[in-house]
C-alpha cells in the first residue's frame, strides 16, 4: 500500500504545473493534500479510480485538506470536533477496517511566533485526539506539520531557532508525540539522513542550494511497525514549494 502527502500550496496553482501528471505516476493508493486553498466548486478533479474527501477552510484561498483514496472509507470525520480549531479545514480521518488515517495541516505559528500560544493549544489537543483514536485502532497520520523536529531536520538550526517551525516549543510538542507511542517513518528507515527536506523558501534560491527543512510526514503508531516498508521524500517532484512524501505498507 502506497501513501502519499503533499502541500501544493494551491491545487489550483499546481494544476497547471503538472499535478495530474505526478498523480498518476506517484499512483497512490492513498494521496493527501495540505494548503489546497479552496472552496466547494472551485475546482472539477476527475480522478477515475479514487473516492475523494474534502475539508475546506471558512476563510476563502487559505489552508484546506483533501484526501484521495482507492478504497472507501467505513466513515469520515472532518476537524477535531473542537469549534476553536475547526474553521480552517486541516485535519480529515478516514476510517478503515483496520486503522485510522489522518491528513493534517498544523497551524503555522506565523512570522514574531503570533500565533504560537494558538499552535500550543493545537499540538495537544491534535494528541489528545490521536490516543483517542488509538483506542480502538492505530493510526497512521500525515502532512505539513509546520516543524522541523531535530537539528539534522533543517539546513541551518542555529540560525533558525526562534523562528517559527523550529522554536523548542514546536519541537518539544514533536517530541512528546512521538514518546507518546508514535514512529516518524522517515527517521525509523533513515536515522541519519542529512540533508533530506521536504520544504524549500521560494526566496534565495533555496531549492537550488537544498537550504530546506523536513516539515512534511508520515507517522503511526508503534503497533503498526511491523507493517513498515519503506519511507522517502520526493525532492524531484516540483510544483510547490513543498515536495511529496511517501510511505509504503504492508
Amino acid at each position: 500500500m502506497k501513501l502519499i502527502s503533499w502541500n501544493v500550496n494551491g491545487l489550483r496553482a499546481v494544476m497547471d504545473k503538472g499535478f495530474p501528471e505526478v498523480f498518476s505516476a506517484l499512483d497512490a493508493d492513498i494521496f493527501c493534500l495540505q494548503e489546497t486553498k479552496l472552496q466547494a466548486g472551485q475546482i472539477s478533479l476527475e480522478l477515475p479510480g479514487y473516492h475523494q474527501y474534502w475539508n475546506y477552510a471558512e476563510k476563502k484561498g487559505y489552508s484546506g485538506t483533501a484526501v484521495f483514496s482507492k478504497a472507501p472509507a467505513l466513515s469520515v470525520a472532518y476537524g477535531l470536533g473542537i469549534d476553536e480549531f475547526d474553521h480552517e479545514g486541516r485535519v480529515i480521518t478516514l476510517e478503515y477496517p483496520d486503522c485510522y488515517f489522518i491528513t493534517v495541516y498544523t497551524p503555522n505559528s506565523q512570522d514574531g511566533l503570533a500565533r504560537l500560544p494558538y499552535r500550543m493549544a493545537w499540538e495537544d489537543a491534535f494528541l489528545s485526539y490521536l490516543k483517542n483514536l488509538e483506542k480502538t485502532k492505530p493510526v497512521v497520520f500525515c502532512g505539513d506539520l509546520n516543524v522541523a523536529h531535530r537539528e539534522i531536520d533543517i539546513k541551518n538550526p542555529k540560525a533558525n531557532i526562534h523562528n517559527a517551525g523550529f522554536t523548542q516549543e514546536e519541537r518539544d510538542k514533536m517530541t512528546a508525540l512521538l514518546s507518546s507511542g508514535f514512529v516518524d517513518t522517515f527517521r525509523y528507515f533513515h536515522p541519519d539522513q542529512a540533508g533530506a527536506y521536504s520544504w524549500w523558501s521560494y526566496r534565495f534560491h533555496a531549492r537550488e542550494n537544498n537550504t530546506g527543512w523536513r516539515i512534511d510526514y508520515f507517522i503511526v503508531s508503534e503497533a503498526l511497525k511491523p507493517r513498515l516498508i519503506s519511507a522517502c521524500i520526493h525532492p524531484e517532484i516540483f510544483g510547490s514549494d513543498h515536495c511529496p512524501v511517501e510511505l509504503v505498507m504492508a
